[in-house]
């Protein structure tokens, strides 16, 4: 007989105590009062965890606030959730699949439940393959552009650890990603590029995904009609279909396993990018901060757990303050992309309607999440954080020591992200109203001490975990995602009306809009 599911957040006595909490106190915190009055509420507030310091001080959070929601963590079995992930449970019950995206980051001789043994020696042997392939890569003088053909976590997990660490990369390697069905992605790639100094890497987990394998078709006939004549050595494939790959031309493959979701992906082979990019050795550095952080979230206390207590911020924002989505404002120009890492690690996660059971849920899940590099941002959106009618919280990152040597630049960069963080909480007063600043609006601090492969591994995982603890607490399934196959499915049926005309069927809005485009 099955165990049965933990309790919903809502089943718990946790919930509408803090419901009452919030009513009482949440509602009217303000958090300028609080840091003023308690001398020891940054302490309190803040942690240190491997390769990343985080400052929830300014947060509209009383400590009485923060017990209700460690209680509400416990009353929904996080702890045992967890436990459950990492021991290798078919936690992804509407896939029937376990979740161990942590197992591609353990060391070799990781003490990991005996029905794990198997999958962690697995992984070790794909690892070396790959990173064995990704160094006689880098070794190759003719190859000079890697060009790297996915979408979704085949795509921007690669892309923003590849950026992030620029100051890495080989020097004599181009590295592009090439995402997008429209065909302008890709032809603007392709133009820059020779054949014969070109390495395409194909990804795609089943080797069916119709953006990836028409951009890799097409990139195909560009590497022949430009006299590309061994598509074996030029191409190489990240999935687990090694037919399809084979009848492709492509006879060099990296697999993984169906415990790999796409967006936990980029610790598998769907990193050999990274791998080419940093070597071997870094890519190994990338692994180790993961890992630290996930024994970090498996053995800490709830109260000094990172990924829970971000989490938790998460669920009170969400479900009491009512606020609608949270900004990430990375300080360092290198992690431009990870906003738009995290809009999908967290939305396509956490952005579900019913819970584990099929119950439609009485309340909101994952909030949008969207943010730009500071300081662009500050130029840009920063005017609706200080002075807009919704209140936004904002995740600012930084980097303590840069990498790079004007010496005028850093102290500012810092500077204007301790003066944002400390504007949006201080606010101003002005009698005209127009240069009011309302203020008390919240803010969380992540601090890397630098911005290497140890420390990027850290901060990702740090998001994994924080995710899947918020919807643990939520009651849904982190690791699924329906909502993203019913348009693909219309996609399909759609694309032959464009060009036969068929319109039987369609709904008269889209019958109108083939018209238009056939005409």
């Amino acid at each position: 007989m099955a165990a049965p599911l933990p309790p919903r957040c809502d089943e718990t006595a946790a919930w509408p105590a803090l419901r009452q909490h919030f009513e009482g106190e949440g509602r009217r915190f303000d958090v300028r009062r609080a840091l003023a009055a308690d001398p020891g509420r940054v302490e309190a507030f803040s942690l240190q965890a491997p390769h990343v310091f985080a400052d929830l001080s300014k947060n509209l959070l009383a400590a009485e606030g923060e017990r209700l929601l460690l209680q509400l963590a416990r009353e929904c079995r996080l702890e045992a959730q967890r436990d459950a992930m990492f021991a290798g449970e078919a936690i992804n019950a509407t896939e029937g699949r376990q979740v161990m995206h942590f197992l591609l980051r353990a060391p070799r001789d990781e003490a990991v439940p005996p029905g794990l043994a198997s999958e962690l020696a697995q992984v070790h042997e794909t690892l070396e393959a790959m990173l064995a392939f990704a160094e006689s890569v880098r070794a190759d003088g003719q190859i000079t552009d890697i060009v790297n053909i996915g979408i979704g976590g085949s795509d921007l997990g690669p892309q923003m650890a590849t950026l992030a660490l620029d100051e890495f990369v080989a020097p004599d390697k181009r590295f592009h990603f090439v995402s997008n069905i429209d065909g302008h992605e890709l032809a603007g790639v392709l133009r820059g590029l020779k054949a014969a100094n070109t390495l395409f890497l194909v990804a795609s987990k089943t080797f069916t995904t119709l953006e990836t394998m028409t951009n890799a078709r097409s990139a195909r006939q560009w590497f022949v009609q430009r006299g590309g004549t061994d598509v074996a050595r030029h191409f190489a494939a990240l999935t687990t279909h090694v037919q399809a790959a084979a009848e492709f031309g492509i006879e060099r493959t990296f697999g993984f396993r169906d415990w790999v979701g796409g967006r936990y992906s980029m610790w598998s082979a769907i990193g050999l990018p990274i791998a080419i990019a940093v070597g071997a050795q870094r890519f190994r550095e990338l692994l180790a901060g993961a890992h630290a952080m996930d024994r970090h979230f498996r053995s800490e206390p709830l109260e000094r757990n990172l990924p829970v207590r971000l989490a938790l911020l998460d669920v009170w924002y969400r479900d009491f303050h009512g606020f609608g989505s949270r900004s990430v404002a990375p300080y360092h120009s290198a992690l431009r992309r990870l906003p738009a890492y995290l809009q999908q690690l967290e939305m396509e996660s956490n952005g579900k309607r019913v819970d584990r059971q099929g119950r439609v849920l009485p309340y909101a899940t994952s909030p949008v999440v969207w943010g730009e590099p500071g300081t662009n941002g500050q130029h840009a959106y920063f005017q609706m954080l200080h002075q807009g009618t919704d209140v936004v919280p904002v995740e600012f990152i930084a980097v303590k020591t840069p990498a790079h040597g004007l010496a005028e630049h850093h102290p500012q960069l810092l500077a204007n992200v301790l003066a944002q963080a400390a504007a949006l909480m201080l606010g101003k007063d002005d009698p005209g109203g127009h240069k009011h600043f309302p203020g008390n609006r919240p803010s969380t601090l992540l601090l890397l001490d630098r911005l290497d492969p140890q420390s990027l591994g850290a901060l990702i995982a740090l998001y994994e975990h924080r995710v899947f603890c918020a919807g643990a607490i939520w009651g849904i399934n982190s690791f699924d995602q329906w909502g993203v196959e019913l348009g693909k499915v219309l996609a399909r049926d759609i694309a032959p009306r464009l060009a036969s005309g068929d319109l039987a069927g369609l709904d008269a809005s889209t019958a109108a809009l083939v018209r238009r485009l056939r005409a």
